[in-house]
């Protein structure tokens, strides 16, 4: 789950990371009481969307006064910004940030993530700072800097000042640097983060490190531990067909192509978009029902592929395990017949109760087709593209 940067900069602030001063805005009547209150210019309004690169896409101004506060935040809010994560269609601006300015001698990049291939959490930092990290790993790898945390062991010292040595900090800004990053850690550790990134990280004037920016992201299966973390959800930064899944436990994301998918597994899942693509069609869709799925998170699934205008066809491709094949065949069956599928089908199944299965859904009286093994589903697939 993903959290604006207002939300993430009081979570850091919680922790005792320093910050800008600054609040949000959702009009422009509050954007410059927000200046105001600053008492100083300049002062910076920025868009609060789940994407970076806001600032190349016109979403962050710097503001000398209240006359361009109350100008920017009338153009900011209510925007379409596209960014290069946002993709073409763009995200609406619907709430700002107004930040104090600050006197900033050195711009970096920090950010804590967890590597699934050494089973550490990695401080990644870069002199870079303000840059895309990207383009700055694809460019030049040999500026960003990796430490690796074992968890078991937890941050040492050491780590810390090996950040420091390598960003060129020294004396006073090495102990704000380390102060920083303990307590980034302990929140990492503490909320079930999957990413606490600041780009940039500030070295000010007076030798404080600052985050000027702040994107946090959690692991969506720990936020039964986290009721408070929950509640900073903003569904309008979501794919409306995400956030409908989300409500019956389906793993689902929206993609760009023609063919929707329904699969229990992960890997199955994956292997199924690319058996779409080599049939030369596009996936609609990653949509994971998962092993305990009922027949009715399966007719959701499909009543959700169905209100995506994309969709030309559906590929079924299940192995029946904990979810048996039959216990599927009733939840496709009861959802053609509630939903009304107008759009070809190709079924395969293999595992517990397959027969039984198949025989539910060749006496329902449906249009559904059903392949032998993948082969043959991706050639079915194929000659529903083509017609």
């Amino acid at each position: 789950m993903k959290i604006h940067e207002y939300q993430a900069k009081k979570l850091f602030a919680e922790e005792g990371v320093p910050i800008p001063r600054g609040r949000v805005a959702f009009s422009v009547e509050e954007a410059l009481d927000v200046a105001k209150s600053l008492e100083y210019f300049p002062v910076v309004v920025k868009a609060q969307i789940h994407a970076g690169g806001r600032g190349k896409g016109g979403g962050v101004k710097l503001a000398a006064s209240p006359d361009e506060v109350r100008d920017h935040a009338g153009a900011i809010l209510g925007m379409n910004l596209v960014t290069h994560q946002t993709g073409p269609q763009g995200q609406v601006v619907r709430k700002l940030l107004v930040e104090q300015g600050l006197d900033i001698r050195k711009e970096m990049y920090l950010s804590l993530v967890p590597d699934r291939a050494t089973a550490n959490i990695v401080i990644m930092a870069s002199l870079e700072g303000g840059m895309d990290i990207e383009e700055v790993a694809e460019h030049n790898p040999e500026k960003i800097i990796k430490v690796f945390v074992d968890p078991l062991s937890g941050l040492q010292p050491y780590h810390c000042r090996q950040v420091a040595y390598a960003l060129d900090l020294q004396n006073e800004a090495v102990k704000s640097i380390t102060a920083t990053i303990t307590r980034l850690y302990a929140m990492f550790i503490r909320l079930d983060c999957s990413l606490v990134e600041i780009n940039p990280l500030v070295l000010t004037g007076d030798n404080t490190v600052v985050a000027l920016d702040a994107k946090v992201d959690f692991d969506d299966s720990a936020l039964y531990r986290h009721p408070d973390i929950k509640e900073m959800r903003d569904e309008d930064e979501e794919a409306p067909l995400e956030v409908e899944a989300s409500k019956f436990n389906l793993n689902y994301i929206n993609l760009d192509g023609n063919i929707g998918n329904i699969v229990n597994g992960a890997g199955l899942a994956m292997a199924t978009m690319d058996i779409i693509k080599i049939a030369g069609a596009e996936p609609a869709n990653f949509l994971d029902v998962g092993g305990g799925a009922t027949s009715e998170m399966v007719e959701n699934a499909f009543r959700i592929l169905l209100m995506d205008t994309k969709v030309k066809g559906i590929l079924i491709n299940i192995f029946g395990g904990i979810l048996r094949c039959d216990i599927f065949a009733e939840g496709v069956v009861r959802a053609a017949k509630n939903t009304g599928i107008d759009i070809p089908v190709v079924i395969r199944m293999e595992g517990t109760n397959v027969d039984l299965g198949r025989k539910i859904l060749a006496e329902s009286g449906l249009k559904l087709e059903t392949a032998s093994d993948l082969k043959d589903a991706a050639r079915k697939i194929a000659s529903i593209i083509k017609g």
